[in-house]
């Protein structure tokens, strides 16, 4: 993955990095982690502006975090109850999770959207309750925006920092991102393995 984004960013410039943050929004296991550092450690060379680089990372983020905010309001919350009581085991949760969870959104929505928008994975699936929940756009952008320019720009500040140290530390990004993406899968395989027994616990 770190190879492909490398040569990616390397010939498609500020294009690729928008597209790649889009990408990584709306298919988490693509890391923003790996992608903002070297963009960052692109701009260290020369080869981009770190403003820039951020401003488009940040543009993608936000594009992508808008999907699923649409998303989350075509769907509604008593359309996705309806398919966690018929499928609850293949989405691994339960009706009165879902209560429960846009309940605690709907009385924290602007806190959990920027705060969300600074965790891994989070970060994606936080607009979905946003949207279910019909959370003004306005208020949705504004904060999601706040939050994925301070992703983007420490993740894009640390690799233009490192400048050539960065392919060092790169060797480690690599196997971490599909440590957590692994870490994703198991949890999503073990509540589907375990999910009536969940349920009656």
């Amino acid at each position: 993955m770190f190879d492909f984004i490398t040569s990616f960013l390397e010939k498609t410039g500020y294009a690729g990095v928008f597209l790649l943050m889009l990408a990584e929004n709306l298919f988490p296991p693509l890391p923003s982690e790996v992608i903002m550092p070297l963009a960052g450690f692109n701009a260290a060379r020369g080869d981009l502006h770190i403003v820039a680089v951020t401003a488009v990372g940040t543009a993608g983020s936000l594009l992508g975090a808008l999907f699923w905010y649409f998303l989350g309001r075509r769907i509604g919350l008593e359309r996705l109850e309806g398919w966690a009581q018929r499928g609850g085991r293949w989405i691994a949760v339960y009706p009165d999770e879902l209560t429960r969870a846009t309940d605690w959104f709907s009385r924290h929505c602007a806190k959990a959207v920027l705060l969300g928008r600074l965790v891994p994975t989070v970060r994606t699936l936080i607009s979905v309750p946003a949207g279910i929940t019909r959370m003004q756009l306005g208020r949705f952008l504004l904060y999601s925006a706040i939050g994925s320019a301070l992703w983007t720009s420490a993740l894009a500040g640390a690799g233009y920092l490192l400048e050539d140290q960065y392919e060092q530390v790169a060797r480690y990004l690599d196997p971490a991102a599909n440590l957590v993406f692994a870490a994703i899968a198991g949890t999503y395989l073990y509540r589907v393995a375990t999910f009536k027994r969940q349920r009656h616990a």
